[in-house]
C-alpha cells in the first residue's frame, strides 16, 4: 500500500512541478516584452498554484484508476509507460503551442487554435520554417524530459487488501472537490488567479491546459448566450440606441448612386497613423484623410479578421468568442452591403489574395451576395508565393484597378481585403527599419497608389472609395486597455464626395451598412445593429469592442474595459464606468440572444 500512495503522490508532485516550471519558462520567454522583477515571478507561481493544483489532479486520474486495478490485476508497466508518453506529448505540445502563440494573440491558449487544423497551410502562413523547425526541437526535448520523470515512477504490483481498496474510495471525492476547487458555489475557473493590473502577469499565472480544457465548447463555431439582465431591464437599456430609420440624413454625396470600392486593411489600426502620433507610417492615408470625409472617432468592433470582416458588410457587431463567419446557417441571414446593392442593380466583386476557405470566408462572401470571387487560386503559381500569405497586396491592387476598368456595368461595388500587413512582415519595400512600420507604410504606399490612378480615370467622377481596417494590432504595449487600439480610421475619397470634412461622431465600422445606405437613400431596416450616425436621430454616440475574454465601451464621457474572466473593470478613463459597463453586458446579452434566435 505504501509504494502504491508514494508512487501517486510522486506522480502528482511531479506534475505540479512540472506546470511550476513552464510558468517560470514562459515568462522567461517574454522577459525583453514584458520585464519582470523575482516578486512578479513568485506572484505568478503563488496565484496560479491553485489552477496547477486542480489541473494536476485531472491528469491523475488515470495512474489512480491504474493503481486501485493493479490491486487485483498484474497491470504491464508499459501501460503505464504509454500513458505517460502520451501525457509527456500532451504538456509538450501544450507548453509549446501556448508560449509561441502567446506572442501573437496576447492571451492563453484555448480551443479557438483548432480552427486553425482546418487550413494549416494559412496557420503557418505567419511564421517561417526556421521558426517551425526550431520549436519542433523544443517540444521533443521538452516531451523526452517529461516523460522521463514520469518514467521513473512506477507503482508496486503487490497484492492489495480491502483496507487499501476502502482508502482509494475514501480518496476519489477528495479529488473530485480538489478538482472542482472547492465546496463554495464558485468552481475552478481561470479568473482565480488574476491578481494584477498586469494582464501579462495574470496571463503567466493562468494554466495553458486548464485554458484549453475549459475552453473546450466555447470556440468560435459555438454560440455563448450572454446573461446579465431580465428582458425588460436589457430593452430598457438599449432602448433606441439601434434605430435603423435615416431621418434628416447629413449628405455628404454629390452622386446618389454611386459606384463603391471598399477597401479593408488588414490589422492598420490608429496606432499606425497620426491618430496614434505615428503620421509617418502612413503619410497616404492621412493626406486621403484631408482629401475626403474622415470618419475621427471611428472604433473596431472586434480583433480578428473573420470577425471584423462581417461588422463591417454586414453591419453586424462581433461577439468576443463566436465567429458568426465561421457558422453559415447564422451568416446566410445577414443582410450585407453588397446583397443590399445587388437588389439595386449593382454588380458586385470580393478580391482576396489569401486563400478564401479559411475561416469559411467563401461561404460567408459568396452567400451574402457577391456575383464575382477572385482569390489567390486565380493566381499564377509565383504571384501565389510573392507573400507567406498568398498575393502581394500591389499585385492585387492591380488586379483590382485592371477590374474596374474592365467593368461594363453601370453601377458597381468592389471589396479587396488585403493581407501584407501581417505577420511576417514580409513585404518588398523597405522605408523603415522597424518591420511592422514598415509593413503598414508599404500598405499605405499601395492604397496611395491605387487611388490615385484612379483619379486619373473618367471613373473617379462617379466614384466612393471607403477606406477602413478590418481590426487593429496590439503592439509595444497597445492592446485592449488602451483606447487607441480599438482606434481606427475611416476614410470616404472619391469624385462623388461633395466635399471634405471631418465627422465627428462616436461609431462602430459596423455602422459602415446603415451610414453608406441611408446616403445612398436605401432602406436599411434589416441591419438591426447598424447605425445611420449622419442621421438627426443618432442621440446616444457610442462605440463598443470585443475581444476574446472581454469587452471595451467608448463614448463622450471617457473608456472603459471589462474581463469577463475575473468579472472586473481592468481600464477606465471617465466618470461614468459603471453605466458603460452596463450598457456593454446589456449589448452583449441582446447580440447574442438575436444569433441564437437565427
Amino acid at each position: 500500500m505504501k509504494r502504491r500512495l508514494l508512487y501517486l503522490t510522486g506522480f502528482y508532485l511531479s506534475t505540479v512541478v512540472i506546470f511550476l516550471m513552464a510558468k517560470v519558462m514562459f515568462m522567461y520567454c517574454y522577459r525583453a516584452d514584458y520585464p519582470f522583477s523575482f516578486a512578479d515571478v513568485y506572484d505568478v507561481v503563488a496565484h496560479g498554484l491553485g489552477l496547477d493544483l486542480s489541473t494536476s489532479l485531472y491528469l491523475l486520474i488515470i495512474p489512480f484508476l491504474l493503481t486501485v486495478a493493479s490491486m487485483w490485476l498484474r497491470i504491464p508497466h508499459a501501460v503505464f509507460k504509454c500513458f505517460y508518453a502520451f501525457i509527456a506529448v500532451v504538456l509538450s505540445l501544450a507548453f509549446v503551442a501556448d508560449t509561441s502563440l502567446y506572442e501573437f494573440w496576447h492571451f492563453k491558449l484555448d480551443a479557438s487554435c483548432l480552427q486553425y487544423l482546418e487550413t494549416p497551410t494559412e496557420a503557418m502562413a505567419s511564421v517561417t520554417t526556421g521558426y517551425l523547425l526550431f520549436r519542433l526541437v523544443i517540444f521533443v526535448l521538452i516531451a523526452f524530459a517529461i516523460y522521463q520523470v514520469y518514467a521513473r515512477q512506477t507503482p508496486s504490483a503487490y497484492q492489495g487488501s480491502w483496507g487499501e481498496g476502502l482508502l482509494y474510495l475514501l480518496l476519489i471525492p477528495l479529488i473530485v472537490i480538489g478538482i472542482r476547487g472547492g465546496l463554495s458555489e464558485s468552481t475552478t475557473n481561470i479568473g482565480q488567479v488574476y491578481f494584477s493590473q498586469n494582464q501579462f502577469l495574470n496571463h503567466s499565472a493562468v494554466n495553458p491546459v486548464f485554458s484549453f480544457l475549459s475552453s473546450i465548447g466555447k470556440s468560435g463555431n459555438n454560440i455563448v448566450s450572454y446573461d446579465y439582465y431580465t428582458e425588460e431591464e436589457c430593452r430598457e437599456l438599449t432602448d433606441s440606441l439601434f434605430d435603423t430609420r435615416s431621418i434628416q440624413t447629413d449628405t455628404l454625396l454629390r452622386v446618389r448612386r454611386p459606384n463603391v470600392v471598399i477597401i479593408l486593411m488588414e490589422s492598420c489600426g490608429g496606432q499606425f497613423t497620426k491618430l496614434g502620433g505615428h503620421p509617418e507610417i502612413t503619410p497616404r492615408l492621412n493626406q486621403l484623410a484631408e482629401e475626403g470625409v474622415y470618419f475621427t472617432q471611428c472604433y473596431a468592433n472586434s480583433w480578428r479578421t473573420d470577425k471584423g470582416t462581417v461588422s463591417v458588410l454586414s453591419g453586424y457587431p462581433a461577439l468576443p468568442i463566436t465567429s458568426v463567419m465561421k457558422l453559415p446557417e447564422k451568416s446566410r441571414k445577414l443582410p450585407a452591403i453588397a446583397s443590399s446593392l445587388s437588389q439595386e442593380g449593382y454588380a458586385t466583386g470580393f478580391f482576396y489574395g489569401g486563400d478564401i476557405n479559411f475561416t469559411n470566408m467563401r461561404s460567408y462572401v459568396l452567400g451574402t451576395g457577391y456575383g464575382q470571387l477572385r482569390w489567390k487560386a486565380d493566381y499564377t503559381a509565383d504571384e501565389q508565393r510573392s507573400a507567406q500569405w498568398g498575393v502581394r497586396d500591389d499585385i492585387m491592387f492591380q488586379s483590382l484597378f485592371d477590374d474596374i476598368q474592365a467593368e461594363q456595368h453601370h453601377h458597381w461595388m468592389k471589396t479587396m481585403l488585403t493581407l501584407s500587413s501581417h505577420e511576417p512582415w514580409d513585404v518588398p519595400t523597405h522605408q523603415l527599419e522597424d518591420p511592422v512600420y514598415n509593413a503598414f507604410n508599404y500598405l499605405d504606399g499601395c492604397v496611395g497608389q491605387f487611388v490615385d490612378r484612379l483619379k486619373q480615370t473618367p471613373l473617379w467622377e462617379d466614384l466612393l472609395v471607403i477606406i477602413l481596417p478590418d481590426h487593429g494590432y496590439r503592439y509595444q504595449g497597445v492592446d485592449e486597455t488602451t483606447p487607441i487600439y480599438n482606434h481606427i480610421p475611416m476614410i470616404w475619397v472619391g469624385g462623388a464626395i461633395k466635399e471634405p470634412r471631418h465627422v465627428d461622431a462616436y461609431c462602430n465600422q459596423s455602422d459602415l451598412a446603415a451610414t453608406l445606405l441611408g446616403q445612398m437613400g436605401i432602406d436599411h431596416s434589416a441591419y438591426t445593429f447598424s447605425r445611420d450616425v449622419l442621421g438627426s436621430n443618432y442621440s446616444r454616440p457610442f462605440a463598443w469592442h470585443t475581444y476574446n475574454n472581454g469587452v471595451s465601451l467608448f463614448d463622450p464621457t471617457g473608456f472603459m474595459a471589462y474581463d469577463l474572466d475575473v468579472e472586473q473593470t481592468i481600464a477606465s478613463a471617465g466618470p461614468d464606468k459603471n453605466r458603460q459597463l452596463r450598457l456593454a453586458q446589456a449589448l452583449l446579452q441582446v447580440i447574442s440572444h438575436d444569433l441564437i434566435a437565427k
